[in-house]
């Protein structure tokens, strides 16, 4: 990649013919494209029991349950701490932001956000999880050694997804693609600029104002995209 650009700047110089390095692959690792799930496959996970393990039916219920209405990342929904879920303008609100005490933060400078809780997850119940002496959201995720919350899910999810028998491409990270796609194919005026922000998205829009003001989009239209993901079917069992 390094030559690669130096030729090119070599090229625009008209000091070579053409960039011999252009276009190489040195990664020879068979790559999946992960996509979003179909409905008959959401459909086969409601109807599936979450198997007996290190990780509680409960907790499942709302890592996934807070992934298919929202679209977060499954390291931004084990890292949610109690106190990241703040009443914003009189509206729920999941806050994601960096802990660096605990040397995590998002992936990128706009997975920084605002991100109003669906009324879907405020019915079912997702606010049940809070306890007063626990630091974080779903506290019966233990770190990795290095750190990851998310992992030991991660590989149960992946368990799970064997006992459902669906193919590699459909993975957890799958629910973001899920609500992107969704998002995007709404018949309405949710602007691509308001999926972008909720879902921690660079915004694809480059001009000055996109930049600029991205950080400024009014909590309601936020709200209003979140609310915008609904499926036919989807919500598991009630909690208790």
């Amino acid at each position: 990649m390094r030559l690669s650009s130096l030729w090119n700047d070599l090229l625009r110089r008209d000091m070579v013919e053409k960039n011999p390095w252009s276009r190489w692959n040195f990664d020879l690792s068979n790559q999946i494209s992960r996509r979003a799930w179909k409905q008959e496959e959401m459909n086969k996970l409601v109807n599936t029991p979450w198997p007996v393990g290190s990780i509680p039916n409960e907790t499942f219920m709302g890592i996934t349950m807070v992934a298919a209405y929202s679209g977060m990342r499954l390291g931004e929904i084990s890292n949610l701490r109690n106190e990241d879920i703040q009443d914003v303008e009189g509206v729920p609100c999941f806050r994601i932001c960096a802990h660096p005490e605990d040397n995590w933060s998002p992936k990128t400078e706009a997975g920084e956000r605002i991100v109003p809780i669906h009324s879907t997850l405020l019915s079912w119940g997702l606010l049940a999880f809070q306890k007063a002496n626990q630091k974080y959201l779903f506290s019966d995720l233990k770190d990795s050694r290095d750190g990851n919350r998310g992992a030991d899910f991660s590989r149960a999810f992946s368990r799970y997804k064997m006992i459902m028998d669906l193919p590699p491409a459909v993975t957890f990270h799958g629910f973001r693609h899920t609500v992107s796609t969704l998002l995007r194919n709404q018949k309405s005026d949710i602007r691509e600029i308001w999926i972008d922000a909720l879902l921690g998205h660079e915004s694809s829009h480059k001009s000055q104002g996109a930049t600029t003001y991205l950080s400024g989009i009014d909590l309601t239209n936020l709200q209003t995209t979140v609310e915008a993901i609904q499926y036919p079917d989807f919500y598991l069992g009630k909690r208790l």
